[in-house]
């Protein structure tokens, strides 16, 4: 059987369909970085994940990216607040 050595055409690139957060706690307040995206693949069964830095503390959370950007690139609380 004969192989189909052909490369895929050259594909988009697609906006994300999560942004993942490296959220710490101090105290009351919540911190959240952005460490990477996520793509769901087409069979909607998974999720390719992309990771910009591997933290080793918090949690990593998954969010639908805003609309709009959000200005300023300060860290933000749990509920979106400086």
């Amino acid at each position: 059987m004969a192989r189909n050595n052909q490369k895929p055409a050259p594909q988009q690139h697609q906006a994300p369909d999560f942004l993942a957060w490296h959220v710490t706690d101090k105290g009351e307040k919540s911190f959240w970085n952005k460490v990477g995206a996520a793509w769901a693949h087409k069979d909607s069964k998974g999720f390719t994940l992309q990771l910009e830095v591997m933290p080793i503390n918090g949690r990593i959370v998954l969010r639908q990216p805003l609309d709009e950007p959000v200005r300023g690139g300060g860290d933000k609380n749990e509920k979106g607040r400086a």
